[in-house]
């Protein structure tokens, strides 16, 4: 009886671990939740956030080639923000933005690593796109 007892208070033990593991391959520096699609990035006050796995300063998403990326202003105030292509890879930025409610959209049409800051905040707001 007290062996039954043991198997089933441990098979209890591994399925709350196995409920507390997550579910998406995060990446970068952290920051809880998510859950939202790929491709959706919160340009929040000092700093840019995956919508879908929760990594920021850097965000770092991964998209399939054709997808658009839509970096949408958040709880940002009167602080203005931009999306600054950085490196080899590039795309279009933005402009310098106020105000909440504010997007700006690319679409990737080449495979590649994408990274990008605020012209505003540098490297204090900075972010990949991985194209695959």
């Amino acid at each position: 009886m007290r062996i039954g007892t043991a198997v089933i208070g441990l098979l209890a033990l591994a399925a709350l671990v196995g409920c507390s593991s997550p579910t998406y391959g995060g990446g970068g520096g952290g920051g809880g939740g998510g859950g939202g699609p790929s491709g959706e990035i919160i340009v929040g006050n000092i700093l840019f956030k995956s919508a879908h796995n929760g990594s920021q300063n850097p965000a770092i998403d991964s998209v399939a080639v054709g997808s658009t990326v839509t970096w949408t202003w958040t709880s940002t105030g009167t602080v203005p923000h931009s999306v600054r292509s950085q490196g080899a890879t590039g795309f279009t930025s933005s402009a310098i933005e106020t105000g909440d409610g504010k997007t700006y959209s690319v679409t990737f049409t080449t495979p590649g690593s994408y990274a990008y800051d605020c012209a505003v905040h540098g490297a204090a707001m900075s972010g990949t796109i991985v194209v695959r």
